[in-house]
């Protein structure tokens, strides 16, 4: 009579998990890949939750704060509050929230501001209330 091993018996069970694991994590990307809303972001555009904190992007406007930045100086938000960037001579960039840290793009430099404020809210910039 021929008897199973116990090795045989777990290869064959974690060969079945393997294959019920790959099956959910793609049937998870089709689904989400479903769930993708039909109305696209415009290019250089960010509009995304980064550790519960929604963070949006725009580029151009020029106009915030005054009007005293150059045309094609993106608008940086968290909250749906303003964060204040500056952009250094060799292309880096900083913020309000982190003088001491340049990033590479807008984009890492608000989910860094996220991590620094931890959970605390944007202070409006210049005072304002």
């Amino acid at each position: 009579m021929n008897k199973i091993t116990r090795r045989q018996a777990l290869s064959t069970t974690a060969g079945a998990l393997t294959v019920l694991g790959l099956t959910a994590a793609a049937t998870g990307v089709a689904t989400s890949a479903a769930a993708t809303p039909a109305t696209p972001t415009p290019p250089g555009t960010v509009d995304e939750v980064y550790q519960g904190r929604r963070i949006q992007i725009a580029q151009g406007g020029g106009g915030h704060h005054g009007g005293h930045h150059s045309p094609g100086q993106p608008t940086v938000r968290i909250d749906g509050r303003e964060l204040h960037i500056m952009r250094n001579a060799d292309g880096s960039w900083i913020s309000v929230v982190n003088h001491y840290e340049t990033f590479a793009n807008p984009t890492l430099l608000a989910r860094a501001a996220v991590r620094d404020l931890q959970g605390a809210p944007l202070a409006p910039f210049g005072g304002a209330a």
